[in-house]
């Protein structure tokens, strides 16, 4: 298989700018390391830290939103719970994708040059990494931003235009701050904001718990072919979360290279897919007894007068955790689009977009529909990237060397043809191709339309791209067919 899946070994290797100059170490905290590999002398820690990693950044508003959309969108309770169990599995999938952090000593980001080729993955980093990951953010900065609405009206201040742009500038520096400082600031701070929300939670739970009606059934219950393509669609809606982050290695690259994989996966998938059900469980079962379409307003009367401002601020709290990994990611994303900055302008850049994607959402777009539209919309691209990625990983047993990652030269064993593993570009295009025909949120695709409004894009695209990925590389590797170099 050494023609189609380059054999990692870093003998006779031209090494790219970012490997040949050591990363500086960097001061006041501040991580140094961008996109560059984590030689062994740096690599710390141990894979449990990575359930705070991920829990913190899922006991959220947002989770608590999309969990009440179920039930808003025509499920019973319990149906709602239901697919908020099958849609969180899918942190399975993020949690193999984090197995090649330690093995690698890289992010995702250059990790994923061995699916696309060099030129390949810059394409990929820049829609599937940089523009999705901006998406997000604005998305939770939003529902973070209307948390702090509430709180800064409580205080008798006028929420205007100006007061709002604001705030949402104050959440962005603090989310931003996060990031900038990097990988040991984010396993530092994480376990306590664990804590902290959790305990929040725990008492929002009591106060929803004792006013949900479980034996909740809407006045007009779905059924048969509308049934099934509501509770597809409320999958793809809770899987969109843990399929975004396809970028997961990015958190695992500093754990030691000998860190069992078992562990790796085990922990990340624990530590999103916990929160995840109880938070967007929680969301289903309020939803029972308020009008989820407004959550932050609706749950006031379930909650005691001095609870309040602490929901809030938890809610903030949770989603700048949140935001900090995804606005980690995206500057990084940047960087391996080819952009020679520091991960700190990166950064920078990324808050800056998503400030001004996140003050549309507020102030001209439905912020509801803009959220489930997005999230649907996403597991077009999501969905295929995260299976071929997934099967990269299995048909390489988890072989990756970081500093041979790092060689961009047309030398290089992933430089392939051009630049493009153009076998991975196409397993992803027809992944993305079967998901766009089957897809029904922002506009229907003709399977969908044949299947009656049945939403099949994310089986589909997981299915399509896994399959033909794993099929073009094999072929490739028994024709002994070797990449062809410019």
């Amino acid at each position: 298989m050494a023609s189609t899946l380059p054999d990692p070994s870093p003998d006779a290797r031209t090494l790219s700018a970012e490997e040949a100059v050591p990363a500086s170490r960097g001061s006041g905290g501040v991580e140094s390391h961008g996109i560059d590999h984590i030689p062994d002398s740096e690599r710390r820690g141990r894979p449990r830290e990575l359930f705070s990693v991920w829990a913190a950044a899922n006991v959220n508003y947002l989770s608590l939103v999309i969990g009440g959309a179920l039930v808003l969108m025509g499920l019973s309770l319990w149906q709602a719970l239901a697919v908020i169990v099958v849609g969180n599995l899918f942190w399975l999938l993020t949690g193999l994708l984090a197995v090649p952090g330690p093995a690698a000593g890289a992010p995702s980001e250059v990790i994923t040059r061995t699916l696309y080729g060099v030129r390949g993955n810059r394409v990929n980093n820049a829609v599937t990494g940089w523009l999705i990951s901006v998406c997000y953010f604005a998305l939770n900065l939003a529902a973070a931003a209307t948390a702090a609405f509430s709180l800064v009206g409580d205080t008798g201040l006028p929420v205007n235009t100006t007061v709002k742009a604001l705030v949402v500038v104050l959440i962005a520096a603090l989310t931003l701050a996060i990031s900038v400082y990097g990988h040991a600031a984010i396993v530092r701070l994480y376990p306590p904001i664990t804590l902290a929300l959790t305990a929040v939670f725990a008492v929002l739970a009591v106060a929803v718990l004792r006013h949900t009606d479980f034996g909740y059934v809407p006045e007009r219950p779905l059924s048969g072919h509308a049934l099934w393509a509501t509770v597809l669609a409320g999958v793809a809606l809770i899987a969109s979360g843990p399929l975004s982050y396809t970028t997961s290695a990015d958190f695992s690259r500093y754990l030691p290279r000998a860190t069992p994989a078992r562990a790796v996966a085990g922990w990340t998938a624990f530590g999103g897919f916990l929160p995840g059900v109880l938070v967007c469980g929680l969301g289903a079962c309020a939803a029972t007894a308020v009008d989820m379409n407004d959550p932050e307003s609706s749950l006031q009367p379930l909650l005691a007068a001095w609870f309040r401002p602490v929901f809030l601020l938890a809610l903030v709290l949770g989603t700048i955790a949140l935001n900090a990994l995804t606005a980690y990611s995206a500057g990084l994303a940047l960087q391996a689009v080819g952009l020679r900055i520091r991960r700190q302008v990166s950064v920078l850049i990324d808050g800056t977009v998503s400030v001004s994607l996140t003050l549309y959402a507020l102030l001209v777009s439905n912020f509801l529909d803009t959220v489930g539209d997005v999230l649907q919309l996403t597991v077009v691209l999501l969905g295929p990237s995260t299976a071929v990625y997934a099967v990269d990983i299995v048909l390489r047993r988890n072989r990756y060397d970081g500093p041979t990652l790092a060689d961009e030269s047309p030398a290089g064993p992933f430089w392939f043809t051009g630049g493009v593993n153009w076998r991975g570009a196409l397993a992803l295009c027809l992944g993305v191709a079967a998901s766009a025909l089957c897809v029904d949120t922002v506009y229907t695709g003709p399977l969908a339309t044949a299947l009656g409004g049945v939403d099949l894009a994310l089986p589909a695209g997981l299915v399509v791209s896994a399959v033909a990925y794993a099929l073009l590389m094999r072929t490739g590797a028994r024709s002994g067919r070797r990449p062809e170099h410019p």
